[in-house]
């Protein structure tokens, strides 16, 4: 007989392992859209992300493969997840334009301390001082990066703020939605409505690829994000959202990877320092959940 304790520790790390890979693949997409975004309207990048990861998804999986596909039983919950995801899309590549990409990030990974606050009385999930503690150790390795109060962030910092406010919310729905609905369910409501929304505006501001890299990329731009989505919904169907987000920091080790590897910006030693800072913070929280005896009740610290 499996022993409930340790097939909940296993179910936490499997959600954990998942999250990690869908904020590898979110860094990925944030980079392609911030360099697609140097000489495209944002509208458009947004448009075609929505309209490739549709396209790709309904190949896979379909009402006609999945006769019960579309069937959900919270369908007003499934449409303002899609409206959340595709806000904070539209503010997180609107920032891209006048952010790097470590700024956007560091004001998007508030996201942990909102996740926290709105898990105990929307879900049920409270959190115990450790993680507490630990989200807040990650998101001074944040600030460490970003040091704020020295004349780097501007107004597009809202943008970021705004994007921060819509995935917080999208990942409490995103949790809530695990409970009645399937993966593939839900994902197949944020493309579809996503790119419902967005392909009526793409004729008004649609200007052809530069390059052939140009028009791999904005199909790339669709796979990125129908895979990543499809990891981090299946992430919250293993572990609670105030498990998983704090490892949502560890996407500020790939954004500065790829801001080196594709913007030639080189991490400077703060960057550095508050990268260490943030991987520390993320270990001890897979280290806390290895540890875990039994189920955490609400209330209860952990």
């Amino acid at each position: 007989m499996t022993d409930p304790a340790h097939e909940q520790r296993r179910q936490r790390l499997i959600g954990i392992g998942l999250m990690c890979g869908a904020v590898a693949d979110f860094a990925c997409l944030d980079a392609i859209a911030k360099y697609l975004g140097t000489h495209m309207d944002t509208l458009q990048v947004v448009s075609v992300r929505y309209a490739s990861a549709f396209l790709l998804t309904l190949l896979i999986s379909n009402p006609i493969l999945r006769p019960g596909l579309l069937r959900t039983q919270k369908p007003s919950l499934q449409l303002g997840r899609s409206l959340l995801l595709l806000g904070s899309t539209c503010f997180n590549f609107m920032a891209f334009r006048y952010l790097q990409l470590d700024e956007a990030l560091a004001i998007l990974f508030s996201t942990p301390f909102m996740v926290a606050i709105l898990a105990g009385p929307m879900l049920g999930e409270w959190v115990g001082w450790r993680r507490w503690i630990a989200i807040g150790v990650g998101f001074i390795g944040v600030l460490v990066v970003v040091r704020p109060g020295l004349g780097g962030l501007q107004w597009a910092a809202l943008l970021s703020f705004g994007s921060a406010v819509c995935y917080a919310f999208y990942s409490i729905t995103t949790r809530m939605l695990a409970r009645y609905d399937s993966s593939q369910t839900t994902l197949f409501y944020s493309n579809m409505l996503g790119a419902a929304i967005m392909l009526p505006v793409l004729p008004f501001v649609w200007t052809p690829p530069r390059s052939v890299l140009d028009g791999v990329l904005m199909v790339a731009l669709g796979a990125l994000g129908a895979f990543g989505h499809f990891m981090l919904i299946s992430a919250h169907r293993h572990a609670p959202a105030s498990v998983l987000s704090p490892f949502m920091y560890s996407q500020l080790v790939w954004a500065g990877a790829l801001g080196y590897l594709v913007f030639a910006n080189v991490p400077s030693r703060w960057t550095l320092a508050g990268a260490a800072i943030v991987i520390a913070s993320g270990l001890y929280l897979l280290h806390r959940e290895r540890r875990t005896q039994a189920p955490v009740a609400p209330g209860q610290p952990g």
